[in-house]
C-alpha cells in the first residue's frame, strides 16, 4: 500500500474517530486531566480509568515516552493507547527524543495489539508548550520512518483540534510525500 494511502489528516476531536485505537497523551498518573485527557476519559467513561488503575498496580504508571493500553469504553475505538509525552523545557532535557518515542511506543503497541488503525492528537502541544512547529516535524517524521519499516497499523490517522496544528501537520506531510 502507498505510503501516502496510509496516512489520513482530519480536523475534528479525537473522541469522535473511529480507528481500532485512539492516542491519549497523557500524564504519568494515568488518571486523566485535562486536554485531550480529560476529553478521553469523559468520552469513554469509567471502564478506562478503571483499566487504567489495574496498569498503575502493576507497572505504577507511565513513563514520558512510553505507552500503555487499555479499552476504549464508550468511545468509538477498540482501544486507548495512552502515552506520556514530555513537558517543553527549552529543548534542553532530550523533549525531541522522547516526544519521538512517545509515537514509536504507541505505533508497536497498536500493532502488537493487531491495530490497523490508529489516530493521534498533537501529543505534547496543550498544556505541555511543545512547540507545534517542531511537534508537527517529529509526528509526521517519526510515523512516516514506522510506516516505511512496518505493515500494521495500515493506517494512521493524525487528529488536529486546532487550525494552526492542522496546518502545520498539512504542510509537513506535503513536503516530506
Amino acid at each position: 500500500m502507498p505510503l501516502k494511502t496510509r496516512i489520513q489528516l482530519i480536523k475534528g476531536d479525537i473522541t469522535q474517530i473511529q480507528a481500532d485505537a485512539i492516542v491519549n497523551a497523557a500524564n504519568t498518573s494515568l488518571l486523566g486531566g485535562g486536554g485531550v485527557d480529560g476529553a478521553i476519559h469523559r468520552a469513554g467513561g469509567p471502564e478506562i480509568l478503571a483499566n487504567c488503575r489495574k496498569i498503575i498496580l502493576a507497572q505504577g504508571g507511565c513513563r514520558t515516552g512510553e505507552a500503555v493500553i487499555t479499552t476504549a469504553g464508550n468511545l468509538p475505538a477498540e482501544f486507548v493507547i495512552h502515552t506520556v509525552g514530555p513537558v517543553w523545557s527549552g529543548g534542553t532535557n532530550d523533549e525531541e527524543k522522547k516526544l519521538s518515542s512517545c509515537y514509536k511506543s504507541s505505533l508497536k503497541l497498536a500493532a502488537e495489539s493487531n491495530c490497523t488503525s490508529i489516530a493521534f492528537p498533537g501529543i505534547s502541544t496543550g498544556a505541555y508548550g511543545f512547540p507545534k512547529d517542531k511537534a508537527a516535524e517529529i509526528a509526521v517524521t517519526t510515523v512516516i520512518d514506522f510506516l516505511l519499516k512496518n505493515t500494521q497499523p495500515k493506517t494512521v490517522i493524525f487528529v488536529c483540534y486546532d487550525e494552526e496544528y492542522y496546518c502545520l501537520i498539512q504542510q509537513k506531510l506535503n513536503t516530506i510525500l
